[in-house]
């Protein structure tokens, strides 16, 4: 594969590149292990905070309403970082974040502080979700901007292994609470404890953060930007002159997260509640499926830089309107059957994950691209991702059609296949310097399976 465009700002140090993925993937894991925790925990949290006949509906919008102010996060630190550097904007919302996650864990119940116990809840998932707004978007750039080229997607997916690795954190961790305690205890102090160890975590990333500097791709180009502009102009610089970029994005995320919430945050209320799978037995089978889809992710990465992004996409999105349904009728024959449908759902759905830090960044020119990622990311994400797990337990509590979110996940599919289609090949190319990535290469080049 050519290396096309490689600049000396890509000759990073390997140690250095390690303490970058370390630091990135620390911070999101953090980040995903509080949704790990918060899915895990929803009959816990609905006992808590939502009594009542539409106490399931309640906390599902406790989870939604977390997505409301990530494009404001998007919109404001992403600016930030692009002026002020990668570094500083990671380090807060990662404290953010965690700070949020742990607040949750000592908040009095709807019994002891009445409405304000979910008013609580929900001002912390607002907190949680604008910090996230800087949180992603920030690490993913960080990632691909401190990765070579020819190997942003085996190191990119690492980020993404720190994804999974929150989620199956917190999932583990609430099922040996499970197994440890009793109902009673669980419900009236042990639900607490995976929130309270969200501190530590954020702590951990903050340390390693701070051990880095930006990334030489950030600096070097400082000197390339005519005049620097007030975070207002920054930002309607990069919606007009990259609207393109953007809104191909959105589309490509609206298929990607759409899958996401609804397989990691939705699934284990609906096998709980729905299939009546049992705490313990729906735990299992998530986690399980988590497991898996860990173990795939770095195979994937590093499998993207040979065949690019673009045909893993094809793949796994052609897969998931297949299997689809039939998958989640099987999820309904039992706890076997369940983990059988979920793994495979999983596995089509990885191809996605593994290739996000390699394929989003690289839609954007540096000066530009924390922004652009941000914004696009947020906006798709707060109005089909983050709102998926609410929309299905409305339909499904509504109609009683447990394979809505099947179906809901074959249009979200549809959605990101036109999108693809408009999607720039980059694998190989660099990402380096003030023009679109690729733009200026032939498709020959720029094509990782011809080119030499």
């Amino acid at each position: 594969m050519t290396d096309t465009g490689s600049t000396a700002t890509e000759a990073v140090p390997t140690p250095v590149i390690r303490k970058a993925i370390a630091a990135s993937a620390i911070g999101n894991a953090t980040e995903w292990y509080d949704y790990g925790v918060y899915a895990a925990t929803v009959s816990y949290l609905t006992h808590a905070f939502f009594p009542g006949e539409l106490g399931t509906i309640g906390t599902m919008l406790g989870f939604a309403v977390s997505f409301v102010l990530r494009p404001l996060g998007g919109f404001i630190w992403g600016p930030i970082g692009d002026r002020l550097g990668r570094k500083h904007v990671l380090a807060l919302t990662i404290l953010l974040i965690s700070l949020a996650t742990a607040l949750i864990g000592v908040l009095p119940t709807h019994a002891v502080a009445g409405v304000w116990a979910p008013v609580l809840l929900i001002a912390l998932r607002v907190v949680q979700g604008f910090s996230t707004g800087g949180e992603y978007g920030g690490a993913a750039t960080f990632m691909a901007e401190y990765a070579p080229a020819s190997k942003r997607g085996r190191f990119g997916s690492f980020l993404e292994f720190g994804t999974m690795a929150g989620f199956a954190s917190g999932t583990a961790i609430v099922l040996l609470l499970d197994l440890g305690l009793s109902d009673d205890q669980m419900q009236t102090w042990g639900w607490r404890i995976p929130f309270l160890i969200a501190l530590p975590l954020g702590l951990a990333g903050l340390y390693l953060r701070s051990q880095l500097d930006d990334p030489p791709m950030f600096t070097d180009i400082e000197d390339d930007i005519p005049e620097k502009q007030s975070l207002l102009g920054q930002l309607r610089e990069t919606i007009v002159g990259y609207w393109r970029p953007i809104l191909i994005m959105f589309g490509m995320v609206v298929a990607l997260n759409v899958a996401n919430y609804t397989l990691l945050a939705y699934q284990p209320g609906y096998l709980k509640e729905t299939i009546g799978l049992g705490e313990t037995a729906g735990s299992v089978v998530v986690l399980i499926g988590q497991v898996v889809m860990m173990c795939l992710i770095p195979l994937f990465g590093m499998w993207s830089d040979s065949t690019g992004r673009k045909p893993m996409w094809a793949v796994s999105l052609a897969g998931l309107f297949i299997f689809a349904v039939p998958m989640y009728w099987l999820m309904g024959q039992g706890v076997v059957w369940a983990i059988i449908g979920f793994v495979v759902l999983g596995a089509l759905y990885i191809p996605q994950l593994a290739t996000i830090s390699a394929t989003f960044p690289a839609m954007f020119p540096t000066q530009v691209r924390y922004a652009g990622f941000a914004i696009a990311y947020n906006l798709s994400t707060a109005a089909f991702g983050g709102t998926a797990p609410l929309v299905n337990d409305a339909v499904v509590g509504g109609t009683g059609w447990n394979l809505f979110p099947a179906v809901y996940l074959m249009i979200a599919c549809v959605i990101g296949g036109a999108a693809l289609l408009f999607l720039k090949e980059t694998a190989g190319v660099s990402i380096a310097g003030t023009e679109i990535p690729g733009e200026d290469v032939d498709d020959e080049e720029s094509d990782p399976v011809t080119a030499s």
